[in-house]
């Protein structure tokens, strides 16, 4: 019989598969959404091809945006430097070394409106990464589309807005765990109101996964984030027919194929499920988990980099036939640094030569009906589930989370994967198997002269800008977050009077404080 194989969850692969007098699965379009959230899928509407990117200038960030587009790309997903990502201006002391670095700097409405230069936002739709700031930046997107006579009404597009897992996962985190939870629910008040068409939540599993969590984790963790979500809504007086069709989820695709589209497909049956039995949602939009897939980053490896447009290609078609709403794909030279244009370019394609050439979007979940897929869909779907109950045993996601739970959960499994490298246990092609040495290929180096730009532009604001308005904003803002009002509205008032992104998060600082992993709760 040989030796067991498992998935990377640890999950038995046995040699051969069986019909085992499964029930079948409702078409797609069907509660539970297993098969897929629409009755046809891409026969209907390809996935949103949505490259992440971002670095250096609005001005820069701008250009690539619109090359981008110019080369089929279907929607925007800006990346953000670390200092925007953590509420603080360029010239603030604790960024200096990261402007521009890892995406691209936005200190004000100034910058928001050139990044969007010449790209309607009533015709594209974007996505934010961006968590403990979100609402900040989803503002200011706002105002510059009302600049361009855009009705805020037309907007579309995604926040991730996701703080939960920055604590357990990822780092940028700015407030404490319970007024970040309010400001996310003021968001889904204001946008209901204001911004119908917007996703206000990204639920994010990408970044737990990055972490080192497995399919099953990464699956269970998410969701017991988006239920905690889901009820902080409620209990500050939202309905969740009315929010649910607005949350959207963020996940990995990683190299184990099968794994990876029974963990799709789980995810849509686990979460129509909850929201259903658990929640008593019966607006079928606030039932069907719609994601964004990204192709696994931590699957890339600096040697060989070539060797990663295989994984990509991989990952990407396996996000597809999982039935992915929206996809990036990662360059092969991101283990590297950002990506050249070239590499860019090449993981737009393979996701074009999937949607056009390959034939797996003519029928809705080409998998359906795999033994092998639907008894991996049950397994998974079954550990994901024990791991929630033990959660919400815990007192569900926050808590799990201030008390190091998800944490210690991630930072253990990690640590086994890394021993399965280095033992040589856990093959990776160029790492440790079929090693050779590598020829140089280029690396993109982006705009050295960028954080004096900005401190720069922020000088320029400050002379320019009315600071009695500013001043009156920022203080009705305080006023707002010291008592039960929503925030969102005296924020909007302070950016549009071009109060920057760190003066409106320093405010919140002031009342809420910052988070601190080492002090107890």
């Amino acid at each position: 019989m040989g030796n067991q194989i498992t998935t990377d969850a640890g999950i038995p692969v046995e040699p051969i598969y069986r019909d085992t007098d499964r029930q079948p699965e409702p078409d797609a379009g069907q509660f539970p959404y297993t098969r897929g959230i629409y009755p046809t899928m891409y026969r209907g509407r390809l996935w949103t091809m949505r490259q992440y990117a971002g670095f250096a200038s609005a001005h820069e960030t701008n250009e690539r945006f619109r090359y981008l587009l110019g080369q089929g790309q279907m929607g925007l997903s800006v990346a953000f430097d670390l200092p925007t990502q953590l509420g603080l201006d360029s010239d603030d002391p604790r960024a200096e070394g990261e402007v521009g670095k890892v995406g691209v700097a936005i200190d004000s409405i100034d910058d928001m409106a050139t990044l969007f230069a010449g790209i309607p936002l009533d015709k594209v739709s974007t996505s934010m990464t961006i968590n403990a700031p979100a609402s900040v930046l989803l503002l200011l997107y706002e105002l510059v589309g009302a600049q361009q006579g855009a009705a805020s009404k037309t907007l579309t597009g995604t926040i991730q807005n996701d703080i939960l897992k920055e604590y357990a996962a990822r780092g940028t985190y700015i407030f404490p765990p319970r007024p970040s939870m309010r400001l996310i629910t003021d968001t889904f008040a204001y946008c209901a109101e204001r911004i119908p068409r917007w996703n206000t939540i990204s639920i994010s599993g990408y970044h737990i996964r990055e972490a080192g969590a497995t399919a099953v984790q990464e699956l269970a963790f998410t969701l017991a984030n988006g239920i905690a979500y889901v009820q902080a809504a409620i209990d500050a007086g939202l309905h969740v027919d009315e929010f649910g069709p607005r949350l959207s989820f963020f996940f990995n695709a990683h190299n184990n194929f099968f794994e990876e589209i029974a963990k799709f497909r789980a995810a849509r049956r686990m979460w129509a499920t909850i929201m259903r039995d658990r929640f008593g949602a019966s607006d079928e939009r606030a039932l069907t988990l719609r994601f964004h897939t990204q192709t696994g980053g931590s699957t890339l490896t600096s040697q060989q980099p070539l060797n990663n447009v295989v994984r990509v290609t991989l990952q990407a078609l396996a996000a597809v036939m999982g039935g992915t709403q929206s996809l990036h794909t990662n360059g092969f030279d991101e283990a590297l640094s950002l990506p050249t244009t070239e590499a860019a370019t090449l993981a737009l394609r393979t996701q074009q030569v999937i949607a056009y050439e390959s034939g797996v979007t003519a029928s809705a979940d080409p998998l359906g009906g795999s033994y092998l897929v639907e008894s991996m869909t049950d397994e998974i779907e079954q550990r994901a589930l024990a791991l929630i109950r033990h959660i919400d045993d815990l007192g569900g996601a926050v808590r799990a989370v201030e008390d190091g739970f998800i944490q210690a959960q991630i930072m253990d499994t990690a640590y086994e994967y890394q021993n399965r490298v280095e033992s040589g246990e856990q093959l990776v092609i160029g790492v440790n198997k079929f090693v050779t040495d590598d020829a140089p290929v280029p690396i993109f180096k982006p705009n050295e002269a960028v954080a004096a730009e900005q401190c720069a532009k922020l000088a320029k604001l400050r002379a320019e800008r009315d600071q009695a308005a500013v001043d009156a904003a920022l203080a009705d803002l305080q006023r707002a977050a010291e008592g039960t009002a929503n925030v969102l509205e005296p924020m909007r008032e302070a950016l549009s009077h071009r109060a920057t992104v760190g003066e409106v998060c320093g405010v919140l600082r002031k009342i809420w404080g910052e988070y601190r992993p080492d002090v107890a709760i």
